[in-house]
């Protein structure tokens, strides 16, 4: 499976309402639930008015397109890196998924995953 490193610096944040305007950069995700309205963007977009933030994450998805009756995917990604302690917060999309890493973490992320035979592309 193929995997590639976005760009960027990110920072998972809880929202009191959603911006009036888009966000400027290339990714902004938000979840909006009956309990709260969170927002992973790159860090240097991240709206004033946030409730909470954390900042320090770098991000990676499973390249191509996702096929629904795929099962799986996300939980052998993350059940490898569980068993290294490092922790995950990730993002679904209709084609994809998205996993976010402490930044302190990603070398040894890319590290064991590449051992259990996923590929980084450049």
């Amino acid at each position: 499976m193929q995997l590639k490193w976005i760009d960027g610096n990110f920072s998972v944040c809880r929202l009191y309402e959603a911006p009036a305007t888009p966000l400027p950069g290339s990714f902004a995700f938000y979840a909006k639930t009956d309990n709260e309205l969170s927002l992973v963007c790159q860090t240097e977009c991240v709206p004033e008015s946030v409730q909470k933030r954390e900042d320090g994450w770098c991000m990676f998805r499973i390249e191509g397109q996702l096929d629904f009756a795929l099962t799986g995917i996300l939980a052998g990604i993350s059940s490898i890196l569980a068993n290294e302690k490092i922790g995950i917060f990730a993002v679904s999309t209709y084609d994809t998924d998205y996993i976010l890493i402490k930044e302190e973490q990603a070398q040894a992320a890319q590290s064991v995953l590449q051992q259990h035979s996923y590929l980084f592309m450049e």
